[in-house]
């Protein structure tokens, strides 16, 4: 089977690490890059010499099979049309677009021409995030209470988006997928300290109909680099943290126990203290994992894990927690 050709638009700080993933695919090749800074171009021809670079994306899509959108987040609806109109697969980096309008123009046309389009929630291919998903949904937690997350750093500061849209559709995207759910209501407060109307820490929550809530603080002005999750369920807790290098998921058999019948909850309710388990992950790179599947995804017709759908699902999201901000918190409902 020949190997898939891929195209990469956008090869800057987030891009060059498709450039890098895709060139080492056993199943693709990296056949075009396409970039409008002379200084990215230069870098990948010198280290890619066979690839064909370009500042034309028509010219791009010329040479190749399959396409992964990385450039700016405000062109990332625009060229996953191009891309669509050329019937080309595409996967599209988060944010999947700034617009609810725009994301639903993209998954109805990809509908419309039957060409796959698959959003870039890279978490979702995280291994320990499979395994988080499994527990969840086959009911090893019990019934899910709430889960909150951590994503915070110091830099790298931006002045296109917000840290909302910046490391929102991370967490955003985790969640709906552990969840397999929507929220009915979300809520956020931020504020801008370095520069005007940009936020640079977000509070966000999402409540669900089943009653779940999910929180998540989100910063690029904090002396910590964090990257943490944790679900709280009626049997067991599990904490997913990221920057740990081998125990990244830690799953703690502890809760409070309560007895069908009781007379009151003073003496009903009784903490209950287990063993911590710390499951054996696989040392997958979930790049490496997402752009696997890409290549099934466009080559083979697999159905994308996370799909145009699932873009505009978590863009819907981001959009009410940007009107809920400029609402000064006031929870709006989807």
């Amino acid at each position: 089977m020949s190997r898939l050709k891929l195209g990469v638009i956008g090869a800057g700080v987030w891009g060059k690490n498709h450039v890098r993933t895709v060139a080492g695919l056993a199943d693709a090749e990296l056949a075009a890059v396409c970039d409008t800074d002379t200084k990215v171009r230069d870098r990948v021809a010198r280290q890619y010499p066979v690839t064909h670079v370009t500042a034309d994306v028509v010219d791009l899509l010329s040479q190749v099979d399959g396409v992964i959108v990385a450039s700016p987040a405000a062109s990332h609806a625009r060229i996953a049309l191009q891309c669509v109109e050329a019937g080309k697969p595409c996967l599209v980096e988060k944010p999947f677009a700034l617009t609810v309008r725009d994301a639903e123009a993209v998954a109805r046309l990809a509908a419309d021409r039957k060409v796959s389009v698959a959003a870039g929630h890279l978490l979702v291919f995280h291994p320990a995030v499979e395994r988080l998903r499994a527990l969840v949904q086959e009911g090893e937690l019990g019934k899910i209470f709430y889960l909150y997350g951590l994503r915070v750093n110091l830099g790298q500061i931006r002045a296109d988006e917000n840290a909302l849209w910046s490391f929102g559709p991370h967490d955003v995207s985790m969640a709906l997928y552990l969840l397999n759910d929507q929220p009915i209501r979300v809520a956020a407060q931020g504020r801008s300290y370095l520069q005007p109307g940009v936020e640079d820490v977000v509070f966000l929550t999402m409540e669900f109909a089943s009653g779940i809530l999910a929180h998540v603080q989100l910063s690029w002005l904090d002396p910590h680099k964090e990257r943490k999750l944790t679900v709280v369920g009626a049997k067991k807790m599990v904490v997913f943290d990221d920057m740990e290098p081998r125990e990244k998921l830690r799953i703690y058999d502890k809760g409070v126990d309560r007895p069908p019948e009781y007379g009151s909850y003073g003496e009903s309710l009784a903490i209950r203290e287990g063993d911590i388990f710390i499951p054996k992950i696989p040392n997958i790179e979930p790049l490496a994992a997402e752009l696997g599947h890409f290549v099934r995804v466009a080559r083979d017709g697999e159905v994308p894990r996370a799909s145009a759908a699932d873009g505009v699902r978590v863009v819907r999201v981001l959009d009410a927690a940007t009107r809920s901000l400029a609402a000064g918190g006031t929870p709006v409902t989807l």
